[in-house]
């Protein structure tokens, strides 16, 4: 059994850290608050854009765009990640379930481009031997409608480049305070299964892909026609679709970092209290045991002196 010094430096150790995670907790709390509001806010947008270039685009028949990626290319195809975890740990498992969506997903390594925004998956995924490109992680400080522009143009820019040949979102979604669902969603290009599979990806922000889902046609189906030219118009629309995407995105991952550090503090502060009420008992059975062995030598002193 241990000393009662040594149970009494402890539990005055795990007192201190269960002050800090109570005052995180409270930290995590106040900016959850503010970060679901913005998800609230954006999530409606977020949706309808993500439904309407879908639907636009499973109705323009055969349409040539460098973003859409109609073109045959030799070799394995080039993948580009854009995955948004957090710049802070102690959050529970919510960085390591957004690297599992990259790491789980099938995709080659050597073939595989990260667009980090957040340091914990920046860290990961360079150890996994992942190609990086860029660092956003400043991003996640305040993420902006400005910052997924600038994410946008790098990624769109590779796109067309042909650095990249389709493009993934891998985010966290924000359901409620004890719920964070990690999603991988492929934003570009549209291929013809890919806007078959759309119909089944469900309400987006929530994560509930069997609460809604989207009415395929009927009959035959007119095609879209563009005013002014559809390569005009889609230059115009793709870039700005990505760019909502992104933010959206950023504004579910920031409202689920706070939820999930929120959750994890909480879980440590009940685990400090816990451990706090065990070392308690130590304390008291070994306190117990020393008076016990006290009493026993005074008595059997006296009784050697008799």
């Amino acid at each position: 059994m241990a000393s009662m010094r040594d149970i009494k430096r402890r539990r005055e150790s795990i007192t201190s850290t269960s002050q800090i995670t109570k005052a995180m907790k409270l930290v995590s709390t106040v900016k959850l608050q503010k970060a679901k509001g913005r998800a609230d806010e954006s999530k409606p947008y977020f949706e309808k854009m993500y439904e309407t270039v879908s639907t636009m685009l499973a109705k323009s028949g055969n349409v040539q765009n460098p973003y859409l990626g109609t073109g045959e290319k030799e070799g394995p195809k080039k993948t580009g990640i854009i995955v948004i975890t957090s710049n802070r740990g102690l959050a529970g498992g919510y960085n390591s379930n957004v690297v599992k969506l990259v790491t789980g997903g099938g995709f080659d390594t050597e073939n595989t481009v990260i667009y980090p925004v957040g340091k914990k998956g920046l860290e990961s995924l360079r150890r996994l031997g992942y190609t990086l490109s860029g660092d956003f992680s400043e991003v996640m400080n305040k993420p902006m409608f400005g910052d997924a522009v600038s994410i946008g143009k790098t990624v769109t820019h590779d796109l067309v480049e042909g650095k990249i040949d389709e493009v993934y979102l891998a985010y966290t979604v924000f359901k409620n305070t004890v719920t964070q669902i990690p999603r991988l969603l492929k934003i570009l290009p549209f291929t013809e299964e890919d806007l078959e599979n759309s119909s089944d990806m469900g309400d987006l922000s929530s994560g509930d892909e069997e609460n809604k889902k989207v009415e395929e046609p009927k009959g035959a189906v007119a095609l879209m026609n563009y005013e002014p030219e559809e390569e005009e118009t889609l230059n115009y629309i793709i870039p700005m679709y990505m760019n909502s995407l992104i933010f959206g995105a950023l504004v579910e991952a920031t409202a689920s970092e706070n939820g999930a550090r929120m959750q994890a503090m909480d879980n440590a502060t009940s685990n400090a209290e816990e451990m706090i009420d065990t070392l308690g008992l130590q304390y008291n059975r070994a306190r117990q045991a020393a008076i016990t062995q006290e009493l026993t030598e005074i008595v059997a002193g006296a009784s050697a002196i008799e």
